[in-house]
């Protein structure tokens, strides 16, 4: 018979009973969409790496303190987007660092298709224009799926400046990715110009 699959609460009861192998197990699952979230917050993969490294030393340490009042994976969201924060604050008296132009540092996802590959990375562009107030509710809510209290929770802000701020960011980025929910858009219009064109020469 096949053991059960333990959940990631029962990774961290065994890790804060001395498993040596349930932590690794537990990044092991969530590294991924962890690093997500803090390199779409970054927008830097050096900065974002250190952030995750820190992140989950800090969950390391700190397992002994979990509760089960909410999940392990919105624990450590909320102590990822503390240690971007973290980054954020030291880094505010340096220059911006530019928006890597490929994501050679994400993890791989081969069953994506270019396409969408592509259309990740316009996305991950427009938010690095938002500012860090507005990206970062804008990345738990829109991308990751909290809601405004979690995340409210996860930022230490007011659901009413969370909401008000995914306003403003989506406002923002509707200007930006608008050829997205019209990507014929474009098409149509070379195509009319193109004919328009032919017919003068004619």
């Amino acid at each position: 018979m096949t053991a059960a699959v333990p959940t990631d609460a029962d990774l961290i009861a065994r890790h804060v009973s001395g498993d040596p192998q349930a932590f690794s197990e537990l990044v092991r699952r969530h590294r991924d969409r962890m690093w997500a979230v803090a390199l779409r917050t970054l927008r830097d993969p050096e900065e974002a790496a250190d952030a995750l490294q820190d992140a989950f030393i800090s969950a390391f340490r700190a397992a002994g303190n979990f509760r089960a009042e909410s999940q392990v994976t919105t624990w450590l969201h909320r102590i990822v987007v503390n240690a971007c924060l973290d980054r954020v604050r030291r880094k505010q008296a340096r220059p911006t660092v530019p928006l890597p132009e490929t994501g050679l540092n994400e993890p791989a996802t081969p069953r994506d298709s270019m396409s969408d590959r592509e259309t990740r990375l316009v996305i991950d562009e427009a938010l690095a224009q938002l500012p860090e107030e507005q990206r970062m509710p804008i990345v738990l809510v829109d991308v990751e799926g909290y809601s405004v209290s979690e995340t409210a929770t996860m930022l230490g802000i007011a659901e009413g400046t969370v909401k008000s701020r995914c306003a403003r960011g989506r406002a923002k980025l509707a200007k930006v990715l608008g050829h997205l929910r019209n990507p014929d858009a474009i098409a149509n219009v070379s195509g009319s110009e193109s004919k328009r064109t032919r017919r003068g020469d004619m």
